[in-house]
């Protein structure tokens, strides 16, 4: 499907702006067709900016009955039904609720909102003592007005409490007062032709919708898997002439263009077979737009919040490579304030489901992008510890590893190391980890995902293959046309660094590491555990 006329709708999420202003737009029609037909109330759980706004922005199309916008898509049949008619739409989008103001603003902003959607339907209900109030006369005088059921889609539902993932109390303030708000969905059920909810939060049974008639929760239904984001198949369709040219810019064949896009922005599965892999839309068409390959990531769902999050609770990144988890765990990993870490961070998109070869689910990130950016939180977080610029040291490491610079390169290595929290290892060294059946001292383990965090924050492509008793390097590093193989070995107490040295470099060469890889450099670091300092390097 040639689009070279259509613009890339980086940023758009209004359906009416995407058909009528020149933007290309992947028809996601028939799941919502499907959708109206077989049922009342569902609830959709995905990641921000994974196209949730533009699902219910067409939602909301369908029911006014905006045929024009849907000429040529597979929804067009549903409005040119004989039964068809049109009905009030109460759009309720929670992104915009306040919640930097305190408590008292956050209702006042909760009822303004319903006093805006109401007066946009010919209705006023300011004067109603609470924001519930509000919408309880909203649906009944839309319904009545228009002599239809009204439809009621909620975007972002728990975006007001989730903003306080890092404040329990207040979450929980927040959440008695929209369970209080959304209760009057179940009230008024005869009123109400349907009802759509999105939100990052999965649908929680204690949760703020504990009051309402249970949704059919759709998120990880397979049919609907591809609801939201791009299939590959989707990718090359409808954005075959943006794939040609940023090929010829690259000077990439597409098919090698499309392998590396898929290894850096492909890789998402929400449904229950895990199956589905989906693009991010916003990453997707933000590379098609600059054709640079970067982390585009980590700047969707606010990066400082997370970086707290993980700064608070002490997270690397390795420690959820291939996290195992239950079904039950998959299906409600329970409200983002309160869940374990990898619930918050497989609700937030940062991990995604995968099946393990037994038929279990497991966690990992779903591409490259997201685990460089979530590298790059960490090491961001190790370095304002000390208080120092994290990007003059990445470019200190960009250079060390451009030039075969060795010294620097373990310079750069040795202000990560000291700039990790005491308490780190004071904790680390209470315990030892327990990885892919191999027992890692535990800050052997913590040196190794520091460092292996800084290198994926730079940007630098760097594969770890975690030890088992046939043994794998460390780190295998390339950069810029250089491939380093890298081991590491801990000196504790009396023992010797230059000998941990010759050991890590001894170990590279005699299993032949470096074999798979043409001209690669080896080298030995001997960190020392007392002075959490690399002292010794063996290069050959």
């Amino acid at each position: 499907m040639k689009n070279r006329k259509l613009n890339l709708p980086v940023g758009i999420q209004t359906f009416e702006d995407i058909r009528t202003k020149g933007y290309v737009y992947v028809d996601k029609t028939k799941y919502l067709i499907h959708l109206i037909d077989k049922g009342k109330i569902y609830f959709l759980s995905r990641p921000r900016r994974f196209g949730k706004s533009l699902t219910i922005s067409t939602l909301e199309a369908l029911f006014l009955g905006k045929k024009e916008l849907f000429k040529g898509l597979y929804a067009e049949e549903f409005l040119y039904r004989p039964n068809y008619q049109a009905s009030p739409v109460i759009r309720l989008d929670m992104s915009s609720i306040t919640t930097n103001q305190g408590l008292d603003t956050f209702e006042a902003s909760l009822r303004l909102l319903t006093v805006e959607v109401a007066e946009k339907l010919g209705f006023d209900v300011s004067k109603l003592p609470s924001s519930g109030d509000m919408l309880r006369s909203l649906i009944k005088s839309a319904s009545k007005k228009y002599n239809q059921q009204a439809v009621i889609l909620i975007d972002e539902y728990d975006k007001p409490y989730t903003d306080f993932v890092n404040d329990p109390d207040m979450a929980e303030k927040v959440r008695d007062i929209l369970r209080n708000y959304y209760v009057q969905i179940k009230s008024n059920d005869e009123y109400i032709r349907f009802v759509f909810i999105t939100g990052i939060s999965k649908f929680a049974k204690f949760g703020v919708f504990s009051t309402l008639n249970t949704p059919l929760d759709i998120s990880m239904m397979p049919e609907y898997g591809s609801i939201c984001g791009y299939t590959e198949e989707e990718l090359i369709h409808y954005f075959y002439d943006y794939l040609d040219d940023t090929s010829k810019h690259l000077q990439l064949s597409i098919y090698e263009t499309v392998e590396k896009i898929r290894y850096y922005y492909n890789g998402f599965s929400f449904d229950s077979s895990a199956q589905t892999r989906l693009y991010n839309p916003y990453s997707t068409l933000t590379f098609f737009h600059k054709k640079l390959f970067i982390n585009y990531w980590i700047h969707t769902g606010k990066p400082k919040f997370i970086a707290d999050y993980l700064k608070s609770r002490n997270l690397t990144v390795e420690q959820f490579r291939n996290f195992p988890i239950t079904h039950d765990f998959a299906e409600s990993p329970g409200d983002v304030d309160s869940t374990p870490p990898e619930g918050f961070l497989y609700q937030s998109g940062y991990l995604t489901l995968r099946v393990a070869k037994e038929g279990n689910y497991t966690l990992d990130y779903p591409n490259i992008e997201v685990l460089n950016s979530m590298s790059a939180l960490v090491t961001q977080n190790i370095f304002q510890n000390k208080g120092y610029d994290s990007g003059s040291y990445n470019r200190r490491l960009i250079h060390a590893l451009q030039n075969n610079d060795y010294e620097l390169f373990k310079n750069a290595l040795n202000t990560l190391l000291a700039s990790i929290p005491y308490d780190d290892f004071s904790k680390a060294a209470e315990e030892c980890i327990l990885i892919n059946n191999y027992k890692f001292p535990a800050q052997e383990w913590l040196f190794r995902s520091s460092i292996l965090s800084f290198l994926r924050g730079c940007g630098v492509v760097v594969e770890a293959e975690l030890h088992t008793h046939l043994g794998r390097p460390d780190l295998v590093i390339s950069y810029n046309g250089n491939v380093w193989i890298i081991e590491i070995k801990v000196a504790y107490q009396n023992q010797n660094t230059e000998k941990k040295a010759e050991e890590a470099l001894r170990q590279i060469i005699d299993k032949q590491y470096a074999k798979p890889y043409p001209n690669a450099v080896s080298i030995g670091l001997g960190i020392d555990d007392a002075l959490r300092q690399i002292s010794a390097v063996r290069v050959q």
